[in-house]
């Protein structure tokens, strides 16, 4: 199992939410890129990167943070927050992410994820989901739609869908363990695709339980902030 470190960004500093709320956030003291610099120390490949402000404003707000990251650390970025056009897509590439969380314009917008899906390639264009009650929330978790997640696998997979980021958005930030039924039955469903597991990872025995489960990828934040996770507990992986 791939464990994939979260370093979410308001105002060029790390923070958690709980729940997606952006009033219930706990400012953390160091940047992004010092906490990068942890994670590579520990045999981390890829983290996971999402401009909170940027997800609220409707483009990428936190571009410099990104450019640090990417240009002092041999890390695999996954960025979102923001994604709103073509422009954003592309200033987020070429600013270092090496894959980019498309998440509100795939609601909102699925012919444009379709379309980047074919010309980018499903190994760069990441679905992001955010799941609120079964149904798909949108622009930093403050709008619900009436999609599920199956909705949007079966609209983007015959396009080049590969990888795909499932937040249980009751569990984020809470530490609560994660929504493991979830990922089975959608591993269960969707076997061509990579799911990631993300919210709710409250401690290493998290992790080696949806290890038994063959689960491919997790993500981890506020848990190794609160130091329930250590950071030398990731080199195992």
């Amino acid at each position: 199992m791939e464990i994939i470190p979260a370093i979410d960004i308001i105002g060029g500093r790390c923070v958690r939410l709980s729940q997606g709320d952006y009033n219930k956030k706990t400012v953390y003291d160091c940047s992004p890129l010092e906490m990068a610099k942890q994670y590579e120390t520990v045999g981390i490949r890829r983290i996971h990167v999402v401009d909170l402000d940027g997800a609220k404003a409707g483009h990428p707000c936190n571009l410099e943070s990104l450019k640090e990251i990417a240009s002092s650390c041999d890390l695999d970025i996954e960025w979102g927050g923001g994604i709103k056009s073509r422009e954003d897509l592309e200033t987020v590439l070429d600013a270092g992410a090496g894959h980019a969380i498309i998440g509100s314009l795939a609601v909102k917008r699925p012919e444009l994820m379709e379309e980047w899906l074919r010309e980018f390639g499903g190994g760069k264009i990441v679905l992001g989901a955010d799941l609120r009650d079964g149904k798909v929330s949108v622009s930093g978790w403050l709008e619900d739609s009436q999609l599920s997640i199956h909705d949007l696998m079966n609209r983007f997979l015959p396009h080049g869908l590969k990888e795909v980021i499932v937040t249980d958005i009751s569990k984020d930030g809470m530490l609560q363990g994660p929504s493991t039924e979830l990922y089975v039955e959608l591993m269960r469903h969707y076997p061509e695709v990579v799911f990631t597991v993300s919210g709710g990872i409250s401690s290493i025995e998290d992790i080696r339980n949806l290890e038994k489960l063959n689960l491919p990828r997790v993500i981890v934040g506020k848990a190794i902030y609160e130091g329930r996770i250590r950071l030398g507990e990731l080199m195992h992986y």
